[in-house]
Order: C-alpha cells, then structure tokens, then sequence
C-alpha cells in the first residue's frame, strides 16, 4: 500500500524523535539500503564501532533497531521508513540480509503462537482443573465484590448529600472535596468510579455550564451504583458494562476465543491522554462492510514504553477484531489478520450528521456509561462561529468542535470551504476531532 510522510511522522514518540527521523531520511547517511514489498533494511553507523541495523515489517507496520534507543519507533527506524515512502529507488538492495530475515521468521512464529493460544483457550480444559480454577475464581471475586459493595454505599451517601446542599456551594471547594471519596473507592477496588469522580475536581470552573455537566456525570455515579445494587437481574452485556465502569478487567485471552468479526477496518483516528499515570492510546476502527465502530486501547507506563504501532491511521487492515462483551460491544482486540487493504475514504458511515446523531443515541442507550463514540463523518464543512468552531452538513445541521484555535485553522485550511471526511469523538457535548481525509489524503489533527 502507499505511505505518505505524515502517516510515518504520526508514528514519532516525540517531536524530537520526528526531528530526528527527518534529519536520517537521506539516503547518503546510510550505509546500505533494500526493500521489498515485506520489509525494509539498512544500515547505518553511529556513535559506536558496529553499524546500527535497522528493519521494518510492512505489513504492520513494525520495526527492529539495534541502536540503544528507549524509544519506539527510534529515529533511524523513522528515518530509514521516510527513505522508503520518498525515494524507494533508493533502497535497490533486493537480498534481504539475515537479521532482518532472521527477526521476520520469528514474529511469524510468535503470531502463530499467539493463535494456537487462543485456540487452545478455546478448546474445552481438563474438566478437575476448570474446576479448582473456577472455585479459586469465585472465592477473589466475592471478596472483591464484598469491597465493592462497601465502597458503592459510602459513594451513595456522599452523592446524596451533595445532591441534598444543592450545587450553589461547590465552587470553591477545596481538591479533598472531589479527591476523598475516589480514595475510597480505591480502596474498595472500584477504579473505573474512582477515575470518573476524580475528574469532577475542577469542574465548577470551566464554563457556565457546569451544573448541567456535573449533573449528568452525578447521574452516571448513581447509575452504576444502582446497576451494580440489582447486577444479577440486568442482561448479560449490562452486567459487562456495569462491570467495567467500576473497574473490572476482562482476560485477554477470553476475548480472543470469541468469535471474532472480519472486515476491512478503516483506522480512522488516535489519541494518546494520560489517566491516573498511566497512558492511553486511543485508536479507533470502523467497518466498511459492517459500518459498526471499534476501539483498539494500548496502554504505557512511562515515555520509554512503546506503544502498539500496528494500527496506523490512515491506513486499512483485513483483519478480525474480537468484542469485549457489553451491551454495546465497541472495545476490541486484533484476533487474526489477512493482510494490509488499500483505504476508503469514500466510505464513512455517517452520511450526515443526523445519522450520526442517531448511532449515539443508539450506543448511549444501550451503554450509558459510554464516554465517547467515534464519529466517522463523509462530509462537513468546518465553520468559525463568534461563539467557537463547528462542522456543518449539507442540510444545515452542525456540532460544535472541542478544539484548539490552530488546529481549527487547519482543519479549515485542509477543507477549502469544501466538504471533508472528519472523524472525531463524540462526547454528548462537543466532537474532538482526531482526523480529516481531504482529495483522497490523511491528515492527523
């Protein structure tokens, strides 16, 4: 499939990294060059005796440096791709030398692995251990849900009581105020609730609206308080998603041994953010036959942890994606894939922004808990408004835009007045751009 360079770029840790991938996309720094339509290599000479070897798994992408780099993609790995992308002529070498092949053989060989696992977790177990398993399963679940429980009613008596002083006294409130109870729901191993109600410190201050969007994230609170109170009487997909908004985990494994859904995903979009210390990297998927929604999560404990770089926006893979189970299945792990597929961009699912507007509705009542849906929008015009940005569609409805002043230009700037394909994520007030297609070409907003 064709690359282009902002695709590469995107892949940066940094925006040092990105200087300095630019800085080795001259072939002249290298020392060898090659590529086929698998892979990429070269070699180049750094600061100690032995020439770096750099690879790169097209497929994915993927990349291999023996450089001493901490970072993921290194700049010689982001280099030696923008050499690729602007002047493949230059890699002529066609015999793909033994490290590269050598790293090959074993990420094929670990991918099978990682089916033959999911496979055999699939299979039906030793029937005495399936047994000891799930009664040693049963006995952490039930003290967990003991805490849980415990947890849920001292975060019930705390909402009451600010429902009962009213929202007038809260501005002012000292960071405690907010900080208190997700302590305490820490403690009762609730960290989903605990996250969603440390993020209420500071609401009060942005924007004349508050009261309105305190509301609704109170209202979610005792939602999932009440979900969790009756668990057993809900369908099974709303146990999962009441189950999930506190904070319980779903083994990896387990979802693999699903069935999965292939298609040809459109990845649409990123974003990286920080929660609780921890990184996120946000990347979402749709469909082009079956036009429903994907979010693929990686996750990083600090800088010199690398992302999962296989999904590149802009790009679009022959892959089965398998469902966390809920109400609303939306998150999704990459179960087996059949190859890179050329993008399009023509076929967004959201025609219009009504249609859009009806696919959250839909999400949102089946999962309430949802914080955000992709919007994969075929066609709006970006519009400044004395009151902020918004995206219009050819019928004259709009959405407002949670964006920067310069990236808002931009986003103006790529559509020329004219109709843009735009993802985003829609958070039931405002859509954040991730992503616009313009006459057939991606940019990453």
């Amino acid at each position: 499939m064709s690359w282009t360079i902002e695709q590469v770029l995107a892949l940066a840790p940094d925006a040092s990294s990105a200087k300095s991938g630019k800085d080795l996309s001259a072939s002249r720094k290298w020392l060898t060059l090659g590529a086929n339509d698998a892979c990429v290599w070269g070699t180049i000479q750094g600061s100690g005796k032995d020439a770096y070897q750099t690879s790169i798994d097209l497929s994915l992408p993927a990349f291999k440096c023996t450089c001493p780099s901490r970072k993921f993609p290194c700049k010689h790995g982001l280099g030696l791709f923008l050499i690729f992308v602007q002047q493949r002529n230059a890699c002529a070498q066609q015999d793909v030398p033994p490290w590269t092949s050598e790293w090959l053989a074993k990420r094929a060989e670990k991918e099978e692995t990682k089916v033959a696992r999911a496979a055999t977790t699939a299979a039906a177990p030793d029937p005495d251990a399936e047994l000891k398993a799930a009664a040693s399963a049963q006995k952490r679940t039930a003290a967990r849900e003991s805490k849980v429980s415990s947890g849920l009613r001292d975060l019930e008596v705390w909402l009451n009581d600010v429902i009962r002083s009213g929202f007038a006294s809260l501005p002012g409130k000292p960071s405690s105020f907010w900080q208190t109870p997700a302590a305490r729901l820490v403690d009762a191993q609730a960290p989903g609730l605990a996250r969603r109600v440390r993020v209420l410190d500071g609401i009060t201050t942005t924007g004349e609206d508050w009261p309105a969007r305190l509301l609704r994230e109170l209202t979610a609170l005792h939602l999932a308080c009440e979900g969790w109170s009756r668990i057993d009487a809900l369908p099974s997909g709303t146990q999962s998603d009441v189950r999930a908004t506190l904070g319980f985990t779903v083994n990896q494994d387990e979802v693999l041994a699903t069935d999965g859904v292939r298609d040809r995903w459109v990845i649409a979009g990123q974003r990286v953010e920080e929660e609780d210390r921890v990184r996120v990297q946000r990347t979402w998927l749709f469909g082009t036959k079956s036009k429903r929604p994907a979010l693929c999560l990686s996750f990083s404990a600090g800088p010199n942890q690398p992302f999962d770089v296989s999904l590149m926006p802009g790009t679009s893979v022959d892959a089965e994606l398998a469902f966390f189970p809920s109400a609303f299945p939306l998150r999704a792990l990459v179960k087996q894939r059949h190859g890179v597929a050329p993008p399009g961009y023509e076929e967004f699912p959201h025609v219009s922004i009504s249609s859009a507007n009806q696919f959250a509705a839909e999400a949102l009542t089946a999962n309430p808990w949802m914080e955000r849906v992709l919007f994969a929008l075929s066609a709006v015009i970006p519009v400044r408004r004395a009151h902020g940005w918004i995206v219009r569609d050819d019928t004259g409805s709009f959405l407002p835009l949670a964006v920067a002043e310069a990236e808002a230009w931009k986003l103006l700037a790529l559509s020329g007045g004219k109709p843009v394909a735009l993802s985003g994520e829609w958070n039931g007030e405002s859509l954040r751009p991730l992503s616009v297609w313009s006459e057939g070409r991606f940019v990453a907003l």
